[in-house]
C-alpha cells in the first residue's frame, strides 16, 4: 500500500568539483562515510527535535526534507517554547547503504534503514529511505530526500561492480524521464491528463478531495501546483533490475481557503506560528511535497508510474 507522511512539521547551493572528478566514475561515498553521514543526521535531528530548535540539524538537512524539517521546528519553536516535551529520540538500525557511481558534484546515495517509529509487523511495518546529497569535497552530507515505505515496495537496485546504477534526470529509457515527472505531477494536479501516473491516493483521488474542496460550501479552496526541482530539489533516480527506477522529485504547492462573508477560515496553531498578514476571510498556505515512485521502462503503454510514497509539510502562510 502506498504510505503517506502528512505535514511532518519536526523532522545547498552549487560548488565545485574537484580536479579529474568531473569525467571519472566516482562511487558516491565509502560505506564507512555513509555510515558516519547517517550518524550525523540522526545526532542531529535528534537534537532539534527534542529542543525545538532549527539551528541544531540546518547543516544536516537539505532540499524538500529540509525545507519541510526546518519549517516544522520553526512552527513548534512558538507553540512550545521550552522545547519538545514528548520527544522520544529518533534510531535508524538494519542500515542497507545504496551507494551509486557517478561523475562530478553532486554526488548522493540513498540509506534503507528501519526506524523505531513502526511496529515492525504487520501493516505497520516500514522502511525509511533516506536520501543523502553533497555538493562539494569540502561540504557535509545533508538529506534532502525521505520517503516512507513498506517492505515490499521497496525495489531491488540494479547494480554494476557492486554499485547502484544512477539514471540521467533525462533518461529515454523509462515511461517517464525524471526531469519530466514533476511538470506531468502538477498537470495532472490541476486537471490535466493523467498520463502515466497509475491512479491512486497520491493521484486521481487527491486530484478528486481537490475539486471537492473547491466547491464546498463557506469555503472555497484552491490549489496551484509548481515544479520544484532546482538544486537540491533536483530530481534523482536509481536504476532498478526490472529496467525501470526509483526516482525521488520535489514540487510545490499553494493551498488558498477563502470563508464566505462574515466567516474566517480556521488556522490551527502549527500553521498560525508560520503565518505573515492577517487573516481576515483568506489564508494561503504554502506546502512542499516530495515523491517517491517507480517508474517503468520505456514502451509502456499505461501506469508507468507509481508514487508509492509521499512526504509533504507546510513550510509557510499568509493572512488576507
Amino acid at each position: 500500500m502506498a504510505t503517506t507522511a502528512a505535514t511532518v512539521l519536526a523532522l545547498t547551493a552549487s560548488g565545485c568539483v574537484t580536479v579529474h572528478g568531473e569525467r571519472e566514475l566516482l562511487p558516491a561515498a565509502t560505506k564507512s562515510e555513509a555510515e558516519q553521514a547517517l550518524k550525523d543526521f540522526t545526532d542531529a535531528y535528534n537534537k532539534a527535535d527534542k529542543a525545538y530548535d532549527p539551528a541544531l540539524d540546518a547543516g544536516r538537512v537539505t532540499g524538500p526534507l529540509g525545507a519541510i524539517n526546518q519549517a516544522g521546528l520553526r512552527s513548534r519553536s512558538i507553540t512550545s517554547p521550552n522545547g519538545n516535551p514528548d520527544h522520544r529520540p529518533l534510531e535508524l538500525t538494519d542500515a542497507k547503504f545504496v551507494l551509486p557511481k557517478k561523475a562530478g558534484w553532486p554526488r548522493w546515495f540513498v540509506v534503507d534503514t528501519d526506524s523505531n517509529r513502526d511496529t515492525d509487523q504487520g501493516s505497520g511495518d516500514n522502511r525509511w529511505l533516506l536520501v543523502f546529497v553533497r555538493n562539494g569535497s569540502e561540504q557535509l552530507w545533508e538529506a534532502a530526500y525521505l520517503a516512507i515505505l513498506t517492505p515490499d515496495e521497496i525495489p531491488a537496485f540494479k547494480t554494476d561492480g557492486g554499485y547502484a546504477v544512477p539514471v540521467d534526470a533525462d533518461s529515454a529509457e523509462l515511461a517517464v524521464a525524471p526531469k519530466d515527472l514533476g511538470r506531468s505531477y502538477v498537470s495532472l494536479l490541476g486537471g490535466g491528463e493523467q498520463g502515466q501516473f497509475a491512479a491512486g491516493p497520491h493521484t486521481t483521488e487527491w486530484r478528486d478531495e481537490r475539486q471537492k474542496a473547491a466547491k464546498r460550501v463557506g469555503m472555497a479552496t484552491q490549489y496551484i501546483d509548481q515544479v520544484t526541482d532546482a538544486g537540491d530539489f533536483a530530481p534523482l533516480a536509481l536504476a532498478t533490475e526490472d529496467g525501470g527506477a526509483l526516482v525521488f522529485f520535489a514540487t510545490r504547492y499553494f493551498e488558498r481557503q477563502t470563508a464566505a462573508q462574515g466567516y474566517r477560515p480556521k488556522v490551527t496553531p502549527d500553521v498560525k506560528a508560520l503565518l505573515t498578514g492577517e487573516v481576515k476571510n483568506t489564508v494561503t498556505k504554502e506546502w512542499v511535497s516530495s515523491q517517491a515512485v517507480l517508474v517503468k521502462p520505456t514502451g509502456t503503454e499505461q501506469d508507468g508510474v507509481t508514487i508509492a510514497g509521499r512526504l509533504q509539510g507546510v513550510t509557510g502562510a499568509k493572512g488576507s
